[in-house]
């Protein structure tokens, strides 16, 4: 399958459109527009009775200790583990593309709903994880939320959304679940499936 987004080609850096968090002018960070890319895709199968799109980090760092901390460096060598930030299943078969914006417009204090949409069921993302116990930001994030990697990491964060074609119009799936159960339940019915990545950085020393 070939997916293309419309704000940038595989391996391109991700505009601050489609971010969570852009660099500042003075200080680290500032606020993104959030909006969920402009995709499409084409190649799927015959069989193909629905889509999912997952949207993962690989590079996020195993341990926070480092991370936006001043005077200090999360290192290259700090071992990685996947961050979801898009989880859309159940999308119908005859939807080939989304337009910016559909699956979320803005960055919304608490998260957005998960659950049914007008384009697919929400899963969780992992900003749900991120900001636990944060007073003004904590809650359950759904749909999609963009990059805002550590502002102080020494490497590139790369960000690869994938499109699947299933061949279940549901993977039966509800209430609070996230990539990693998203995937569980696809497996034995991934009839095919393609990529588009996109890079990432707030480290002023790497842009």
């Amino acid at each position: 399958m070939t997916v293309t987004i419309d704000n940038w080609a595989d391996g391109e850096r991700i505009p601050g459109a489609n971010s969570f968090c852009i660099p500042a002018d003075e200080g680290n960070v500032s606020m993104g527009e959030n909006k969920s890319p402009g995709m499409s895709w084409s190649g799927a199968p015959e069989g193909t009775k629905s889509y999912a799109i997952i949207c993962h980090d690989p590079d996020v760092p195993s341990a926070a200790d480092d991370v936006n901390q001043e005077g200090k460096t999360v290192p290259a060598s700090l071992p990685r583990v996947d961050f979801y930030h898009w989880v859309l299943v159940d999308i119908a078969a005859t939807t080939t593309s989304l337009a910016e914006g559909a699956d979320g417009a803005d960055i919304t204090a608490g998260g957005k709903d998960t659950g049914p949409t007008d384009v697919g069921i929400r899963g969780k993302n992992n900003f749900t994880d991120w900001f636990a116990g944060d007073a003004d930001m904590g809650g359950t994030y759904g749909g999609y939320d963009g990059p805002c990697p550590p502002w102080n990491d020494a490497i590139m964060h790369h960000y690869i959304f994938t499109v699947y074609a299933m061949d279940t119009t549901s993977l039966g799936l509800s209430g609070d679940f996230g990539g990693p159960e998203a995937l569980a339940a696809m497996e034995g019915h991934i009839l095919a499936s393609g990529q588009c990545m996109g890079t990432y950085s707030l480290n002023k020393n790497l842009l």
